[in-house]
């Protein structure tokens, strides 16, 4: 039995405990409540994760990066047009759910959720001052979010400075990444039976208006992805690197496709390698840094998904954000996109960062949970996309680009 439920795939389980969480709460009501202790364990697992895995991606991101005085123009262009798009993605993500608000008009007064966490955005000067940490332990006791980014990147950066000396941690830095992915791919397992819970007490306690609301969100986080796929990379293909947009996507389509039915992207980078060197002619010293440092560091889809489940988690529970908070939450959620792991299922994970720096409660968690995965495939396209289009345009910039072999690929 266990190896016959092992052998299906997660999201093929995540997708049938989801249809069945709908029919279950359908038909059981307001009783489905009783159950939603597991999904309530399902979230605790993912709170457990946060600080040791934002931890370890970005110090390993940062270290990932190598010598910053060798990486020149490469590095210099790459890590730029990463936060630009990065950037652009969750504005996107805000715009969409303040245009379109997936999730007003939803009465979410059934719930017991328990007291609303407050923001922790008090003021400019306050958060400047208190993205220092004054105890890291204690940041990472009380899982607060800026200090812990900041003295991550400052971890990652005196590992780089003491260059030799700094390899031991930072090999133990990169197996500790590689460890908390591993425990990340153990708690995702979990997955199918907290989305059945979830979904049976959301479904059974606001019945059609919750699944309303989650197409409405499905839908947005699709028509994000594809406005920054076919607008924003379109660009910067045609209008930065001067190449033919047709040949590039067509480069670039297997990649695309392993993104899609495998929602990670550490898994699809071999592919994308192969496609940056042998279809688009990007030389291989450009690909392989731009792609890989992209694989774990830039994450746009992500981003562009967490501004907008942010609004969507503020609007069903009725809580208002200021333009200082969509500030905050562009800021949080570029760099939770930066700490998010490449592999299924982070997306949740990056959540809880993002939504207890605005006081948007974590119970949004259990809407999108189950749905996640039918975005998370489109994110992760989006994501691989991203990185291919960064390292084609950085190989024009500094020439690093064979166009014969596009040429040669598209003849083929």
């Amino acid at each position: 039995m266990l190896r016959f439920w092992f052998n299906i795939p997660l999201w093929q389980r995540v997708i049938g405990a989801l249809v069945l969480g709908v029919i279950t709460g359908l038909l059981w009501g307001p009783e489905a409540e009783s159950i939603k202790w597991i999904g309530d364990l399902f979230i605790a697992a993912i709170k457990m994760l946060v600080v040791p895995l934002i931890f370890t991606s970005l110090v390993s991101g940062v270290i990932a990066i190598g010598d910053l005085r060798k990486l020149g123009a490469v590095g210099g262009r790459a890590i730029l047009l990463f936060i630009i798009t990065g950037q652009i993605a969750v504005w996107i993500g805000l715009a969409l759910g303040t245009f379109f608000a997936p999730g007003i008009g939803l009465d979410t007064s059934r719930l017991d959720l328990g007291s609303v966490p407050e923001s922790t955005f008090t003021g400019w000067t306050d958060m400047i001052v208190a993205t220092v940490p004054s105890s890291p332990v204690q940041v990472m006791a009380d899982g607060a979010v800026l200090p812990l980014i900041v003295f991550s990147l400052l971890i990652g950066v005196g590992i780089l400075m003491a260059k030799e000396e700094g390899s031991p941690v930072a090999a133990i830095f990169d197996s500790a990444a590689i460890v908390m992915q591993k425990v990340t791919a153990v708690v995702m397992e979990l997955t199918p039976f907290g989305v059945f819970a979830l979904i049976a007490w959301v479904a059974g306690t606001l019945g059609q208006d919750a699944l309303i609301a989650l197409a409405k969100l499905v839908g947005l986080n699709y028509l994000g992805c594809l406005l920054l796929i076919g607008v924003i990379y379109v660009a910067l293909i045609k209008l930065v690197a001067r190449l033919p947009v047709h040949d590039f996507f067509r480069g670039m389509i297997d990649a695309m496709a392993v993104a899609y039915s495998t929602a990670s992207s550490s898994a699809t980078l071999p592919v994308t390698l192969r496609c940056l060197e042998r279809n688009i002619g990007v030389s291989r010293s450009v690909s392989s840094f731009t792609a890989s440092l992209g694989a774990t560091v830039n994450m746009d889809g992500t981003a562009m998904y967490l501004g907008l489940a942010t609004l969507f988690g503020a609007q069903i529970f009725g809580i208002d954000l200021s333009f200082a908070d969509y500030i905050l939450v562009a800021v949080t959620a570029t760099l939770g996109s930066i700490g998010a792991a490449g592999i299924p299922g982070t997306g949740l994970i990056m959540m809880t960062l993002v939504f207890s720096s605005v006081g948007v409660p974590l119970e949004t968690i259990a809407f999108v949970a189950g749905v996640d995965r039918l975005m998370d495939m489109m994110r992760t396209t989006t994501n691989v996309t991203s990185d291919a289009t960064i390292a084609t345009t950085v190989a024009v910039l500094v020439d690093e680009i064979d166009r014969e072999e596009m040429i040669s690929a598209d003849d083929v």
